[in-house]
């Protein structure tokens, strides 16, 4: 299969596109390279440290014999954006070319312009060269699980049944999304939705998790292929950022109560799933949702978590609790299905000891690249 990767520079995109090409598909990563950009904005490096895209690309071939081709260019460029496309000809395309982090969207009103313009324009880019170039390719789009919020109801995969004043229908799932970054997402959805419904695409929406790990069997065979591991207050996520700051003997820092509950994986499951999702196709017309989780816990279990690990690796971890500077719920319920990956073929990874003692290692071996400076969180959902 031809599999275009959008966001392949990225730490999901980098990791699946190596992933896919180590199975035998052809792929290509189409990338505008900004995130590194955005590292210099913020003055903060990844933990870990990433070659120039064409130096990792490079090393995979020398150590696979397999070409992953690049163009190198923006999404909302449309003629950069055809005739990439029309260039490659893929059978799928998998969308991780976004701005994906909640805090940078929260940063200020220039932030939250750039990440839905680039967000929402950009799939919308790409929804019109499927309809004008490839109708039978597949979109594979990365959505999130922060689409749905914390509703008092479970969770269903993208739709659900309702009953009201005597009559039925299946209707998309209520979406209450947290910040203006969940809230192009959600915008990405109807917007994927609606074109299936109309131009009679094909198309996958993965409801994604809080995704945590760095090492692949890929990203593990050499240090120029290792992914990018964020600790910041504006990148980095639950999990990693509880690791890395285990290894420097910071704090682990819960916003608030930290009774919030998330869904989380692993990211050798992400790239199965997207594996699972090209090769079982939606069909023609039909947009469906996964939602791409393994494991549902709250931010004090994790922390918790990586205390004790941290703890039985000798290191001293300390646990405290931050204002919190989101709005949203501390407290809340939350049961989020997730069968539909597993029906397909999905043998999740869980979080245990030795993954979490996997993820501390590496921490421990780059923590001289830490900057503490970049650990707390420094956007307010409220100024």
């Amino acid at each position: 299969m031809r599999v275009l990767v959008i966001g392949g520079d990225g730490y999901c995109g980098w990791a699946t596109a190596l992933y896919l090409s180590n199975k035998g598909h052809d792929v290509a990563i189409l990338d505008n390279l900004v995130r590194r950009l955005w590292d210099m904005e913020l003055q903060a490096e990844t933990l870990t440290p990433i070659a120039p895209i064409q130096t990792r690309l490079q090393r995979w071939k020398d150590l696979t014999g397999k070409d992953i081709e690049l163009f190198i260019g923006d999404v909302n460029n449309y003629p950069f954006l055809e005739q990439s496309m029309l260039q490659f000809q893929p059978d799928a395309v998998v969308h991780f070319g976004e701005q994906r982090s909640a805090p940078f969207s929260m940063i200020d009103r220039e932030h939250a312009v750039m990440t839905q313009s680039n967000n929402v324009l950009g799939n919308l880019n790409l929804l019109y060269v499927l309809r004008d170039h490839f109708p039978q390719c597949h979109l594979i789009k990365l959505g999130t699980m922060g689409e749905y919020g914390t509703p008092n109801i479970d969770i269903e995969e993208g739709y659900i049944t309702i009953k009201h004043n005597g009559r039925e229908d299946t209707l998309p799932f209520p979406k209450s999304p947290g910040s203006f970054y969940h809230l192009s997402k959600v915008h990405d959805t109807h917007n994927i939705h609606f074109a299936c419904k109309i131009w009679g695409l094909r198309a996958t929406d993965l409801n994604q998790g809080i995704v945590y790990g760095v090492l692949t069997e890929e990203t593990g065979m050499d240090e120029l292929l290792i992914n990018r591991l964020d600790y910041d207050g504006v990148f980095g996520t639950a999990l990693n950022r509880f690791c890395i700051q285990a290894a420097v003997g910071h704090p682990l820092t819960v916003y608030g109560k930290g009774s919030q509950t998330r869904a989380l994986l692993d990211i050798r499951d992400t790239v199965r799933c997207v594996e699972i999702a090209c090769e079982n196709p939606a069909n023609e017309g039909e947009f469906r949702v996964f939602n791409q989780f393994t494991e549902m816990f709250s931010i004090n279990e994790l922390a918790m978590m990586v205390k004790k690990a941290g703890n039985t690796l000798g290191l001293d971890v300390e646990v405290t609790n931050l204002d919190n500077p989101r709005v949203e719920a501390e407290e809340h319920y939350f049961n989020a299905k997730n069968t539909k990956l597993i029906d397909l073929g999905l043998e999740p990874h869980m979080l245990s000891d030795s993954l979490l003692d996997s993820v501390l290692n590496t921490a421990i071996k780059y923590k001289h690249r830490v900057d503490k400076k970049q650990i707390l969180p420094t956007v307010s959902w409220r100024r």
